[in-house]
C-alpha cells in the first residue's frame, strides 16, 4: 500500500513539473525533504544534452534555469514574451506584458520567486515602432509561478538624457538589488527590490562605438560587478560600494579573442565563462573561460573553444549543476528570415 502511495506521488510530481506547475514540495505525500530533492533531480534529468526548442519565431537571446519548477525559461526578441521550455522542446508563454518590446537578458531570482527581464528594442520585434526603436531600456519583475507583473521600471526615463538606450543584461545581489547594463549608452543601473531605480555608473569610457553594441554581459563576484563590452571585447570592474572606482580589467592572453563578448556566467569556483559571436561585429563564434587571482583587478584568458551552433548568445545554469549555451538564431531574425527553432546545448 505504501509503494502504491509513493508511485502515485511520483507520477503526480512529474506531471506537475512538465506542465510548468512545479514539483511537489518537500514533505508532500508524507515524504521527507530528501524525497522532494530526489524528485527535482529526476525531473531535471529529463532534459537532453541538446534541446531543440520550438515555438512561433521566439528567437530567444536570454535564458535561465528555474530550479523551483525545474524548467528552462527563455525570452523572445521577436514577441517580447518569456516562455517555459519543456523537455521535449515545446514552449508555453509564461510572461506576456505589453510593456515588453524585446526581451533581452533573463535572470531567475528563485529565492524571491521572481523572474527578472531586461527590455529593449532593436527594431526586430513585432512590438517595435519608430518611436521605440533604440529608445527602450527597462526592467520587469514577474512572479515565477504565474508570470504576473510585480513591477516594471523605465530605465531610459531614469537616464533622462533623451538618447538611445537598450537594457541588455542583469544580475541580482544578495539583498535583491538588480544591476542592469545598457548597450547603447554608458550606463549601469541599480534597481532596488521594489523597482526604484538609479544610475550606478555613467562613464564615457563605457560608451559604444558609433552604431555598435557596447555594454553587455554582467556578473557579480562578492561586492564587485564584472561587465563585458561587446564592441571592443574589454572587461570592466565596478566596486558596488564605490562605483566611481570603475576600472578596465587587463586580460592576459586576450589577443583580440574577446571581441563580440556577449553573455557572461560566473561559476561557483570563481571561473568566468563567456560567449563571443559576430552578430554585431567581428567576433568569433566561441566559448571563453577567464580566471582572476586578485578579485578581478586583472584576469587571464584560460580557454577558447569554438561553438557548434550559430549566433550563440548566452550561457545559463541548467539542471544538476550543468551549463547550457543558447543559440536563438538572432542572425536569421536580423536578416529578416525568422525561424521557429532554437537550441540549448549542454557544455558543462
Amino acid at each position: 500500500m505504501r509503494t502504491r502511495t509513493v508511485r502515485t506521488a511520483l507520477v503526480a510530481a512529474a506531471v506537475a513539473a512538465v506542465l510548468g506547475t512545479g514539483a511537489a514540495p518537500a514533505g508532500a505525500a508524507g515524504q521527507p525533504a530528501s524525497w522532494a530533492v530526489a524528485q527535482a533531480a529526476a525531473q531535471a534529468g529529463r532534459y537532453p544534452a541538446v534541446l531543440v526548442g520550438h515555438g512561433d519565431s521566439l528567437h530567444p537571446e536570454g535564458a535561465g534555469w528555474d530550479p523551483v519548477h525545474h524548467r528552462f525559461l527563455v525570452g523572445s526578441m521577436r514577441h517580447g514574451t518569456v516562455a517555459a521550455v519543456r523537455p521535449d522542446g515545446s514552449t508555453a508563454v509564461l510572461v506576456d506584458d505589453p510593456a515588453l518590446v524585446t526581451v533581452v537578458g533573463v535572470h531567475v531570482d528563485a529565492g524571491r520567486g521572481r523572474i527578472l527581464v531586461a527590455n529593449g528594442d532593436t527594431g526586430a520585434g513585432l512590438r517595435s515602432s519608430a518611436a521605440t526603436t533604440h529608445r527602450v531600456a527597462g526592467i520587469g519583475a514577474y512572479d515565477l509561478a504565474t508570470g504576473r507583473r510585480l513591477f516594471y521600471t523605465d530605465l531610459a526615463a531614469v537616464a533622462a538624457d533623451g538618447g538611445e538606450h537598450l537594457a541588455n543584461d542583469l544580475v541580482v545581489g544578495p539583498d535583491g538589488t538588480v544591476y542592469v547594463t545598457d548597450s547603447f549608452a554608458p550606463f549601469v543601473y541599480r534597481v532596488a527590490p521594489g523597482g526604484t531605480a538609479s544610475v550606478l555608473v555613467r562613464d564615457d569610457r563605457l560608451a559604444p562605438q558609433p552604431g555598435a553594441f557596447g555594454l553587455n554581459g554582467i556578473v557579480r563576484s562578492g561586492g564587485t560587478l564584472v561587465i563585458g563590452k561587446y564592441d571592443d571585447g574589454t572587461l570592466w570592474r565596478v566596486p558596488i560600494a564605490g562605483p566611481e572606482r570603475l576600472s578596465r580589467i587587463p586580460v592576459a592572453g586576450d589577443g583580440g579573442r574577446l571581441l563580440g563578448l556577449d553573455g557572461l556566467l560566473s561559476r561557483p569556483d570563481g571561473t568566468l565563462l563567456g560567449i563571443t559571436n559576430h552578430l554585431g561585429g567581428s567576433g568569433a563564434e566561441s566559448r571563453v573561460e577567464l580566471r582572476s587571482a586578485d578579485g578581478w583587478r586583472t584576469a587571464r584568458l584560460t580557454a577558447v573553444r569554438p561553438t557548434p551552433d550559430a549566433a550563440t548568445t548566452v550561457l545559463t545554469p541548467g539542471p544538476g549543476g550543468s551549463v547550457y549555451q543558447l543559440s536563438g538564431r538572432l542572425d536569421l531574425l536580423f536578416a529578416g528570415t525568422p525561424v521557429d527553432e532554437f537550441t540549448l546545448r549542454r557544455v558543462g
